[in-house]
């Protein structure tokens, strides 16, 4: 057994049972080849202590959770997932100081030979790198009049071809697509992707509400960053959300930046759909980093006052958020702090069938763990583990 981490006199918050999350205090939390080896409370701690090279972390009665998992991020620290393997490692890195120790790689809309050529990319790091999850396509079968900052050029119908094409080359590693359920064969196509072991999500959409239950009875269990790129609630056209509200077996994203959705509505939407929330950051290159003009999928993005948005326009072009940034917007806008991370940890990895492997604190799972302050920035992050901040 490698050298021991030993985390102690914490405030653990942790989703480790599907009974739900559990919150301790004057808790321990061991980690050792890769895996939480075990916690407990009090002192018990102090019988693992026994090689030299363990590291002993006295929490001081700071909060640990579980890693947080990011299932739509787009890039980070000034590039962008779309540019290769170096700008895949430097984004990665970037938000693994905010505490994101595992991440789903999001590609914007592309001709399908990029496409292809950029999932071939994401199957080889997801290969090597247990940190990626694997890709998500935003696209291409999205709505031409709700495709948000996508080029209108890239968007295709979701014939079995695409699909096919798309599932070959990413061999296996297509975690999660986005699809617009009103295009002609979209229902055909989630039942095509689901079968294929991908989680299907609906965004980016025109659609109505018997679209998007005619999707979730497809198999689709994802609602792509909830109340954007979508129609809103009308008391005669309900439309999606409301359809994924009603249906347990649909996570809502959501983006907690305060300008994709307002606080109040984030409120609302953990309490309409308890346990069925995952917060997403959708991050392109900006995030932590600093304002100015960016591509994102070919198209110029520029960012002001932390806010990205197509040069020239008012559409909104992804986020510069992070996860931990996430975290504190909802607990601000009063959602119980146990509800908040579970909504970047456990909800997040069971939407994906990897909890409680992931998203969780119990023994046996990922060693994956963030230490947070009092005001909720992040103090410390361990990935598989081991420390990497």
């Amino acid at each position: 057994m490698s050298a021991v981490t030993i985390i102690h006199s914490a405030h653990l918050v942790d989703g480790g049972t599907l009974d739900g999350d559990t919150e301790t205090a004057d808790a321990w939390v061991a980690l050792a080849d890769g895996s939480v080896l075990a916690r407990g409370t009090g002192d018990g701690w102090r019988s693992l202590q026994t090689d030299p090279a363990s590291e002993v972390v006295d929490a001081g009665g700071r909060l640990l959770v579980p890693g947080f998992i990011d299932l739509h991020v787009h890039g980070g620290g000034g590039t962008s997932i779309d540019d290769g393997a170096d700008a895949i490692a430097n984004a990665l890195a970037s938000h693994r100081r905010h505490g994101t120790t595992r991440s789903a790689l999001s590609l914007v809309c592309a001709p399908l030979d990029v496409l292809v050529d950029r999932l071939g990319t994401i199957a080889r790091i997801t290969e090597s790198d247990p940190t990626v999850l694997g890709a998500h396509l935003e696209g291409p079968f999205l709505s031409p009049d709700n495709r948000g900052a996508h080029d209108p050029a890239a968007l295709i119908a979701p014939t079995p071809e695409a699909v096919a094409s798309l599932l070959e080359a990413a061999g296996g590693h297509l975690l999660q697509i986005t699809i617009a359920p009103e295009l002609p064969g979209a229902i055909e196509a989630i039942t095509a992707l689901r079968a294929a072991g991908v989680v299907v999500a609906v965004g980016h959409t025109v659609g109505e509400e018997e679209d998007a239950r005619a999707a979730f009875d497809a198999g689709a269990t994802l609602l792509t960053h909830a109340f954007n790129a979508m129609p809103g609630i009308h008391h005669r056209r309900p439309g999606p959300i409301p359809a994924a509200v009603a249906d347990d077996r649909v996570v809502l994203e959501l983006i907690a930046d305060g300008v994709h959705v307002a606080p109040s509505v984030l409120g609302l939407a953990f309490a309409a759909a308890p346990g069925r929330v995952a917060l997403v950051t959708d991050a392109m290159a900006a995030a932590d980093g600093a304002d100015g003009d960016y591509d994102l999928g070919g198209l110029a993005v520029t960012v002001d006052a932390g806010v990205a948005r197509l040069r020239g326009t008012d559409v909104i072009a992804g986020s510069t958020l992070t996860q931990d940034a996430a975290l504190r917007t909802v607990v601000a806008a009063g959602v119980p702090l146990v509800d908040a991370v579970a909504a970047l940890t456990r909800t997040p990895a069971r939407v994906i069938g990897r909890f409680p492997e992931l998203g969780s604190l119990a023994v046996g799972s990922a060693g994956d763990a963030v230490l947070l302050s009092p005001d909720l920035t992040v103090d410390a992050v361990w990935v598989a583990g081991v420390r990497s901040n």
